[in-house]
């Protein structure tokens, strides 16, 4: 990307900065303590929220609390470019994790499974306000063992 691009659209750079930080700074190390620098304390998860879980940052933290949970390796990759526009980041991820523990009633599998993400975020003042998902669970949960494969 141009230095003149850059200077023009600072914005953009620091909006993407703030969108990658989330999975490579909190998700892939587990430093959840640290959420609150990036996602704001009552962000809005557009995904189905965990049933009678917590909302907002909080919610945000305890999903991803068991989700490291069951997939102690878990891997976030954000893959380029990431795409910027107005308050708004869009990027393509790919996940990576070895299921060693149970998750929302599934058991452990041992198997390892890369699936791909896509994600929207909105982010105001340095920090996710809202975000937007899609996932690819049935990719996920067939290689874990969890669903049947094609064919089968």
């Amino acid at each position: 990307m141009s230095e003149q691009y850059r200077s023009a659209y600072p914005i953009y750079e620091e909006n993407k900065a703030v969108f990658r930080a989330i999975p490579e700074k909190i998700i892939n190390t587990g430093d959840f303590a640290s959420a609150d620098t990036y996602i704001a304390h009552d962000y809005v998860e557009h995904l189905p929220a965990l049933p009678g879980g917590p909302t907002g940052l909080a919610g945000f933290n305890a999903f991803f609390t068991m989700l490291r949970a069951a997939f102690p390796d878990l891997h976030y990759t954000i893959e380029e470019p990431l795409l910027a526009e107005a308050d708004k980041v869009v990027g393509r991820a790919t996940v990576r994790g070895t299921m060693q523990g149970a998750f929302l009633g599934m058991p452990a599998t041992g198997k390892t499974a890369t699936w791909t993400e896509m994600h929207t975020g909105r982010i105001v003042a340095g920090k996710m306000v809202e975000h937007w998902a899609a996932v690819d669970q049935l990719g996920m949960l067939q290689q874990l063992g969890l669903a049947p494969a094609p064919g089968q």
